[in-house]
């Protein structure tokens, strides 16, 4: 199959890399003609997969017509805030009917809207999908096992896809929840913010198991509020997703928690890393869904004050977790 990945940062080059060793015609598109350049000419994406040699066969290109023109399979693995943008540019070179899969995980800022419902908005006719889970990219890399979810409501473009995708270790699953798995994608960038803070501040190990819990319960409680199932949030795309993002070294999000908690600006930390951390943008998409949703979500709305600057790290862990009255453990907040 010819297969398009637009996006050539360390999750959508992994995914290239992988298609390809599925011996599918992947086609990388590169915001930069330079990184296209590498990755053609000496296989490699130091930028973002320092050290991790890329197949041989996998070509890349700063054309996005070129790119969408190519595709029998569209993965869209640029950021959030670029995602609709780069649908409409691809639009009216890309065939009909194909399916397109989304990398990207986090809420568009000002629509609030998943990126699977921003394909439909964009793409209307084009089977829309979320490749999400623990996928952190350089593990993947190194070929470590690893878990994976296609979510899409269509099970028979589903199972194609889980056919397209499934190679070696990297275990791939399907699920019709695709709220449950997009949102539990996105929220997890901003607990993993907030134990990173804890990591930053060296509060303790008991405190980070209590943030990702009750973080566990906040992106639960707004997943069922938006229409999705409750036991989509115990599995991959919500508890294994958030494992993964909150406690590994190569997490952006739990990052940028951790500078923020050793006392680091957030402007310079995010200039200083180059890349994008997500939970940054979610979070301000987060709180106006608890708003409308009418949820107390206490850890997101901490995480929100402290990224717009309202709030110190510090002092956001001074309370985090008795910043009301404790009910029930099955009770949000």
């Amino acid at each position: 199959m010819r297969i398009t990945v637009l996006g050539a940062g360390s999750w959508g080059t992994t995914v290239a890399s992988v298609l390809t060793r599925r011996d599918h015609e992947s086609l990388i598109w590169a915001r930069s003609p330079a990184a296209a350049e590498e990755i053609n000419t000496k296989h490699t994406n130091g930028r973002y997969l320092d050290g991790f040699p890329l197949p041989s066969r996998l070509r890349a290109t700063a054309d996005l017509a070129e790119a969408a023109g190519h595709a029998e399979l569209l993965v869209v693995g640029v950021p959030t805030g670029a995602f609709r943008s780069a649908l409409e540019q691809v639009r009216p070179d890309l065939h009909p009917w194909i399916p397109v899969v989304s990398l990207s995980k986090g809420l568009e800022r000002d629509s609030l809207l998943r990126m699977t419902e921003v394909i439909k908005e964009v793409l209307p006719g084009h089977p829309a999908a979320a490749l999400t889970g623990p996928n952190l990219a350089k593990e993947i890399m190194s070929g470590m096992a690893a878990a994976t979810v296609i979510a899409t409501e269509d099970r028979t473009v589903a199972a194609e896809i889980q056919r397209v995708f499934r190679r070696g270790l990297l275990r791939v699953y399907t699920n019709h929840d695709v709220i449950g798995c997009e949102v539990g994608g996105a929220l997890k960038n901003v607990v993993a913010i907030a134990t990173g803070i804890a990591q930053g501040l060296g509060v303790g190990d008991n405190t980070r198991a209590g943030v990702i819990s009750r973080g566990l319960a906040e992106l639960t409680t707004l997943a069922v509020a938006m229409g999705g199932e409750p036991s989509t949030l115990a599995g991959l795309a919500g508890m294994g997703d958030l494992v993964a993002t909150c406690i590994s070294p190569h997490s952006r999000n739990r990052y940028v928690g951790e500078q923020l908690g050793r006392g680091r600006s957030l402007d310079d930390i995010l200039a200083e890393m180059g890349q994008v951390a997500e939970g940054v943008k979610t979070v301000h998409a987060a709180v106006r869904l608890a708003d409308q949703h009418g949820l107390a979500m206490p850890i997101t709305r901490t995480i929100h004050r402290v990224v717009s600057g309202d709030l110190t790290a510090e002092r956001a862990y001074d309370g985090l977790l008795r910043s009301h009255p404790a009910g029930h453990e099955s009770e949000p907040g």
